[in-house]
This record gives structure tokens, C-alpha cells and sequence, in this order.
């Protein structure tokens, strides 16, 4: 059977955390510096244990008032010290409930810098593998993420956006563009339908992109992500998908 991941980014203020945990299999948990805090981070952290969801870290950049979705300059040491810090906070928080944290995802603007710039890549994932080797780590597919992680020996994983439109170069269309975000459900169920049992997605210009994927992200923020999230979970059974953590091997 075909499987897949559900990742959702979580921890982030959206209030509606703890009904989507049990229809995802990753969880990404906001850090505390382009959101949340220690509490937000415990509470989330406790809600994924609960349900059996994979724990992972979500650090951004220190940028509260874009929740960290500016594209504001950073170093790769800045960038290596920012995930360093986060995810190791979340790690002995989780530790300290009996828990574990499995993956890391960065978050916004420093997700698509590392998708695009190998030098800021290959900093976040020497950061990772510095606390733990056997963390997994979360990227846009096909993007410079990817290439680094597996380059430092570290379990990667593509991931492709339910809700999002595509560039002809396999780039996210900018959140600024009138068409970067699909608002139509059947459009985003469509698009994820057919990356998982096709490998192709079709770009704004109407080409189509071959797209390998590990993990779905559902953003977790909208007013509408709990309601598409259960009718993916339905339209991903029907047509004999699976989902399963991708931490789970």
C-alpha cells in the first residue's frame, strides 16, 4: 500500500492544535522565537505524545512581528546558532516528558533560504546533526535542504504543500502573489492526489514537474485547516493511501 506523511506546524497560536493532531502523523512545534513559548511548546509537545504523532522541531528566525516569514538577511552562522538553540530547547523539553523529538523542519523564510542557498543548508544541517545524528530533516523537494542534510549523513525527507502553488522550477510561488495559496479543496486534494500517486505537479505556467514526496504539509493557521484536514484524511483512504510518520520508517 501507498503511504505517506501528514506534517502540520504546530505550537504557532492558531488555537485549533489539539482537533488536527490526531488526523496528522509529524508534528512541527513552533520554537518560541517566531512563535510560541515554553508552555505552548510543553502543551504541544504533550498533545503529540498523546496521539502517537512524531515530534519535530520548527525553529525560525528571530523575527516575531513577520512571524518569521521575512525574508531578513542571516548568516549561516546566525542561521546555525538560531536552529541549534531551538531544537535544542525542544529536545530537552520533550526529554523532560518523556518524550522524543524526531525531526527538525525550519520554519518560513529560513525553510526557503535553505531551500535555495546551499551555504545556509549545510550550516542548519550541521546544527542538526550536532544534537542528534539521528534526527531527520524536513525540506522542500528537490530543494538545497535536501542536498545538504544527505551530504552530513542525516535522514531527509521531501516535502510538497497541500496548499500551495509551484514555479516552474519546483520554487514555492511567493506568499506576496495573488495566486501563491490553492483556496479551492478539491484544487489543494487534487494536487496532493496526484503528487502521491503520480509524482508530477503541475506548475503556475500549466507545465508539469516530476515531484518526489516524503511528507504533505497541512498549515495548521487557516481558518479552514481542520475541516481540510479531515476530508484529505477521507479523499487519501478512498483512493487506498495510507498515512504513516515518516519517522516510522
Amino acid at each position: 500500500m501507498t503511504t505517506i506523511d501528514l506534517n502540520c506546524d504546530l505550537g504557532e497560536g492558531a488555537g485549533h492544535d489539539a482537533e488536527l493532531m490526531p488526523l496528522i502523523t509529524s508534528s512541527s512545534i513552533a520554537c518560541g522565537v517566531h512563535a510560541g513559548d515554553h508552555a505552548t511548546m510543553i502543551e504541544t509537545i504533550d498533545l503529540a505524545a498523546s496521539a502517537g504523532v512524531s515530534i519535530g522541531a520548527h525553529p525560525g528566525l528571530n523575527d516575531r512581528p513577520g512571524m518569521g516569514r521575512r525574508d531578513l538577511p542571516v548568516s549561516p552562522a546566525t542561521a546555525a546558532d538560531l536552529v541549534a538553540v531551538q531544537v535544542g530547547e525542544l529536545v530537552q523539553l520533550a526529554h523532560l516528558r518523556g518524550a522524543k523529538v524526531t525531526h527538525v523542519k525550519p520554519h518560513g523564510a529560513l525553510y526557503l533560504r535553505a531551500a535555495r542557498d546551499y551555504a545556509i543548508a549545510d550550516a542548519i544541517a550541521k546544527a542538526v546533526r550536532s544534537i542528534d545524528p539521528g534526527l531527520a530533516l524536513f525540506g522542500l523537494a528537490g530543494g538545497e535542504l535536501l542536498r545538504a542534510g544527505r551530504a552530513r549523513g542525516l535522514r531527509v525527507a521531501a516535502e510538497v504543500f497541500a496548499d500551495r502553488t509551484y514555479q516552474p522550477d519546483g520554487s514555492l510561488t511567493p506568499r506576496g502573489s495573488a495566486d501563491a495559496l490553492i483556496s479551492d479543496e478539491a484544487e489543494a486534494v487534487g494536487q496532493v492526489l496526484r503528487i502521491v500517486q503520480d509524482g508530477i505537479i503541475r506548475a503556475t505556467d500549466g507545465s508539469e514537474l516530476q515531484i518526489a514526496a516524503d511528507t504533505i504539509c497541512l498549515h495548521g493557521d487557516g481558518p479552514q485547516a481542520l475541516a481540510f484536514a479531515w476530508r484529505l484524511r477521507a479523499e487519501l483512504a478512498a483512493a487506498g493511501i495510507a498515512v504513516k510518520s515518516f519517522a516510522a520508517g
